[in-house]
């Protein structure tokens, strides 16, 4: 670890302190954090938008997410990412499937050469790297609001992504010396499989480990055991020094694409990494992922309110304020009241391609 943290990843909070803190109490506060006061770093430019004329709503996503945080009223500081260079993109693509992406010569992951879509994929995955650059530096997390990254591998796209802003993000650090090892935990609804192809072909399976919880659970029936499960499941990223987290919306039960946790469940999950990953001292940045829902109105509004849950679940994780043990249905007015003008608490001190089938959401041989 580059930035030591005042709680090594070997002792002070065990699994069982995480289960207890995150699943069981969630008024407690972290005693051994010292506080900093510090809005949200959230990477964002309108650069990242893009009509991708597209079933996924992603590549237009960024924007409306963005107008929905600043309704909540939680303390947000926006910031420009820094754009991904050719050079860096090639860290963790084939560059000729690089250039032939941004030159319009080869498809994107949504199967079209839209210009404009390709004028977004520096900013998309430079948000990622920019997040995690602040994430490391601040020591807590930051947050990207954008998405289709996991089904892009080492020279494909597909399913919405395009390059893999994760991969991305994971290699250019290692590269720089920044980072020993990364996480990566996945919670869209959909198998990581670019991520995984990306992984072998740089043969990183030592320095990144990948876990998507959907093909273990992935029921409704098994929902509640993946709650459970969640202190078992950040005990493998014990060694990091960075996660990066997809809080995907399509695992929702009413999402076309997805089906088998509730929004009171997928709130109940965002909240159990965020604050284990906290109280394991490890900086975490996260992303949108997936989410397809429309409402009467063919709007996206099912979607963005998971994503304001997740921003609340951040917030309340890392904030210094009091805890509020309720429903997210019972939240929007009480407890946005309670996160504005929060107080932060800060660590101190400083391979081969498989072939997708989306709508299976696992590779085949």
């Amino acid at each position: 670890m580059l930035h030591p943290s005042p709680y090594p990843h070997s002792e002070g909070f065990t699994m069982n302190d995480i289960a207890r803190f995150t699943l069981q109490n969630p008024t407690q506060h972290n005693a051994k954090s010292a506080a900093i006061e510090q809005s949200i770093p959230v990477f964002y430019c309108p650069k990242m938008v893009a009509d991708a004329a597209s079933f996924s709503p992603s590549a237009g996503k960024p924007a409306l997410v963005v107008e929905s945080w600043k309704a909540l009223g939680v303390p947000i500081e926006f910031r420009e990412p820094q754009p991904v260079s050719v050079e860096q993109f090639s860290l963790a693509h084939d560059p000729k499937f690089v250039a032939d992406v941004l030159h319009g010569r080869r498809e994107n992951g949504f199967g079209n050469r839209l210009p404009a879509v390709a004028a977004t994929l520096p900013y998309t995955s430079g948000a990622m790297l920019s997040a995690a650059r602040e994430a490391l530096n601040n020591h807590l997390g930051a947050v990207a609001p954008c998405s289709g990254f996991h089904h892009a591998g080492y020279d494909f796209a597909g399913g919405f992504c395009t390059f893999n802003g994760l991969m991305i993000t994971a290699a250019v650090l290692l590269f720089e010396g920044l980072v020993h090892k990364v996480g990566i935990l996945d919670c869209d609804q959909h198998w990581g499989n670019g991520t995984d192809d990306t992984i072998g072909r740089l043969h990183l399976q030592g320095q990144v480990v990948h876990y998507g919880p959907t093909r273990e659970f992935g029921t409704p029936a098994r929902a509640e055991a993946f709650l459970a499960r969640i202190p078992q499941v950040l005990d493998l990223f014990r060694d990091c020094d960075l996660v990066l987290y997809q809080a995907g919306a399509d695992p929702h039960i009413h999402d076309p694409l997805g089906g088998w946790l509730t929004t009171e469940q997928l709130y109940q999950r965002d909240r159990a990494v965020l604050m284990g990953l906290r109280l394991l001292g490890i900086p975490v940045v996260w992303n949108l992922a997936g989410g397809y829902q429309r409402d009467e109105n063919d709007s996206i509004r099912p979607v963005l309110d998971i994503h304001d849950n997740t921003l609340l679940a951040f917030a309340e994780a890392y904030a210094d304020a009091p805890r509020i043990d309720m429903t997210c249905q019972e939240r929007p007015e009480a407890v946005i009241g309670t996160l504005r003008g929060l107080s932060f608490r800060n660590r101190s001190d400083e391979p081969v391609a498989t072939t997708y089938d989306f709508a299976r959401s696992r590779p085949k041989d």
